[in-house]
């Protein structure tokens, strides 16, 4: 008997979530993000502003000047995460088997309600229904016997799309589409695989192995495995929690100084919020910096002893700084992040 996966994806989550909640947005092209004065970047956009050119992680400012029409709203996380777990707690009715990858998106291994290809559609039908009563929002779908399968599929129906590929036809479903559509094929390994000749997912597919190594390095091998419909990754139900963390762009560049210092003191106050709403706490604390030149940088300090209270992390993060900002050095970013976390009570890993 086949495994069957799900790929279940919430339509443009956050913007979505915001049209539901204020019925004048509904119909307008709508972007969740920060001002563009802040260096803000689009988290979604509304389907609506999508056909201005409008994507996710791009500038506002230039969101904005594509759609001058477009509303912004900035992000409500807490409201986000409310809707969330309503749609976790339906996924979790039709399985226990559910691998999250983010606020709005799982895996679904229902490999024993579905028996064959009719039924894990029907099944995927009822799922689909059953988030739209319980939140009003629509999401996507796609099926197969595999997770690289399920999640194409899902991409491409969008939205409130459908997509199950019967077990058999993975890598002819895999085979017309361009190499980006693969997982972990970004921009750079686009160009690569372009310039030597590789276009389709079906040329991946019937490369030599040898070729390919000559383009991707020591990659070819589990790429060329996928192209050709074949992943045996399972659906994971526990993750190691990796860091819980707080970030900011400033809308100019900043030295080292009061300012600096006293965003510093926000974020060590929002992790460590996060971190005793969830329990946990941190035995590595990692301090971001992006200069005004966009160079990013990291440093990080570890105790054996478990932190989570505001002035531990902020007294760790400033000596991070301390130990790194010169005199004309400013800043365009700084951000703070706990990781190695830990149950707060017990010591023990942390887990989800």
């Amino acid at each position: 008997m086949p495994r069957w996966i799900l790929h279940a994806d919430v339509d443009a989550f956050y913007a979505s979530v915001e049209q539901l909640d204020n019925p004048e947005l509904r119909g307008k092209p709508v972007v969740v993000g920060g001002p563009p004065e802040a260096r803000a970047v689009v988290t979604t956009a509304s389907y609506e502003a999508r056909p201005f050119g409008i994507h996710s992680a791009m500038p506002m400012s230039r969101a904005l000047r594509l759609c001058p029409q477009a509303v912004r709203v900035s992000p409500r996380f807490d409201r986000y995460g409310e809707v969330s777990r309503q749609v976790m707690d339906v996924f979790r009715a039709f399985t226990p088997l559910i691998e999250p990858l983010s606020l709005d998106e799982a895996f679904l291994d229902v490999t024993e309600r579905g028996r064959g290809f009719p039924a894990v559609e029907s099944l995927a039908r009822e799922l689909k229904a059953k988030v739209l009563k319980a939140t009003y929002l629509t999401v996507s779908i796609g099926g197969g016997t595999n997770k690289t399968v399920a999640k194409i599929a899902s991409d491409m129906r969008k939205p409130d799309g459908l997509l199950i590929v019967p077990p058999g036809e993975e890598a002819s479903f895999l085979s017309p589409l361009p190499v980006r559509a693969l997982p972990g094929v970004g921009p750079r390994a686009e160009a690569m695989l372009l310039q030597a000749g590789f276009r389709t997912v079906g040329d991946l597919a019937q490369a030599a192995e040898s070729r390919l190594e000559a383009v991707v390095g020591s990659r070819a091998a589990i790429l060329r495995e996928t192209a050709q419909g074949i992943d045996d990754r399972r659906v994971e139900e526990v993750h190691e929690r990796k860091s819980v963390g707080a970030e900011t762009t400033f809308p100019r560049d900043l030295a080292d100084g009061p300012e600096l210092r006293e965003e510093l003191r926000r974020l060590a106050v929002s992790v460590s919020r996060r971190l005793s709403d969830k329990g946990l706490g941190a035995r590595t604390i990692v301090l971001k910096l992006r200069y005004a030149n966009f160079r990013t940088i990291t440093r990080q300090t570890s105790r054996a002893q478990p932190m989570a209270e505001p002035e531990e992390l902020l007294s760790q993060a400033e000596a991070l700084l301390g130990g790194v900002a010169r005199d004309g050095d400013r800043f365009r970013l700084i951000g703070v992040h706990a990781g190695k976390l830990v149950d707060a009570e017990s010591g023990q890993l942390s887990l989800i």
